[in-house]
């Protein structure tokens, strides 16, 4: 039997592992549940890493799980039951204080204000204050105590005493002025001077990695440290980029928009908390709200 803890392991890839057991696949599980087969496989990972273990026989089409993964679904059938049966001690208890959230730019325009509202909905007295920076500053001010939570973009590694939780990936797309030579992202990136995003921002790193893992060469031309101003300079002629997906929804129609591979790349986007943190339980709320509203928004594409 699987030696388990609930420190960082996020309640929803416990469910997601019982839905592939129930289902029989990645694919059907992800039908049952309303989740891409991409989000699963996300869900899978990350609680592969939390619990240092494979759960899957990946030997087979479909992956099977292995002895260690049955026995963990049994568990996760008790944690799941016992954690619904705290909530509902607790449903409708209204939560006071301040939480202080912290979110990469390219989210405060998409999902975290609803989210956030969400919150504030059920617990009308909890003081909401939210701040802006990139994911590696953010990160520090969670670690630091400075904030309670950040909503970022995968990091590489966590410092000592935090908690990762993922929500949702997001596709990255190529943008280009209509009327660029190329049809395919490789064609496009190298018609014109590459606008990048600057590199020790996480999403920069992530763009950078993906371009020399594919061995795509781009002419630099900027390097900006605004998603946002990276769209307007490519609607006004002056180069192609790489952007996450949130980016490129709003364009105007003199952009071209294409996924950057096949099947599309993307960053994983998620919460960094503390593990000590008194507020957990707030968090998690949010995780899950977060989560929610992300799937709904997938489904409606």
């Amino acid at each position: 039997m699987i030696g388990v803890t609930l420190r960082a392991m996020d309640l929803r890839h416990l469910k997601t592992l019982i839905a592939i057991a129930e289902n029989g696949s990645f694919a059907a599980a992800g039908d049952a549940i309303g989740l891409t087969q991409s989000a699963i496989s996300l869900h899978v990972k990350a609680l592969e890493e939390d619990l240092e273990t494979k759960l899957f026989d990946r030997t087979t089409r479909p992956p099977r799980l292995n002895t260690r993964g049955r026995n963990l679904v049994d568990r996760a059938r008790d944690i799941i039951e016992q954690c619904e049966s705290l909530s509902d001690l607790v449903a409708g208890e209204a939560l006071a204080g301040s939480l202080d959230i912290g979110s990469v730019p390219t989210l405060l325009s998409g999902v975290l204000p609803p989210s956030l509202n969400a919150i504030r909905q059920q617990h009308p007295d909890l003081r909401i204050r939210v701040s802006s920076g990139l994911s590696a500053d953010l990160v520090g001010r969670v670690h630091s105590g400075e904030l309670d939570a950040a909503v970022v973009t995968e990091p590489s590694q966590l410092q000592t005493g935090l908690s990762w939780h993922m929500f949702a990936e997001e596709p990255l797309m190529v943008i280009a002025p209509k009327g660029t030579a190329g049809k395919t992202d490789r064609e496009l990136l190298a018609a014109g001077p590459f606008i990048r995003f600057q590199r020790f921002a996480w999403a920069g790193r992530l763009i950078d990695t993906h371009l020399k893992d594919r061995g795509i060469k781009v002419h630099t031309g900027m390097e900006i440290d605004s998603l946002e101003a990276i769209a307007s300079m490519v609607e006004h002629g002056l180069g192609v980029s790489v952007v996450p997906d949130r980016v490129g929804a709003n364009l105007p129609d003199n952009i071209e928009k294409i996924p950057f591979g096949e099947p599309p790349l993307g960053r994983v986007i998620g919460v960094v908390e503390r593990r000590d943190n008194p507020k957990m339980h707030l968090i998690r709320a949010l995780v899950e709200i977060l989560a929610d509203l992300t799937s709904k928004h997938e489904t409606n594409k």
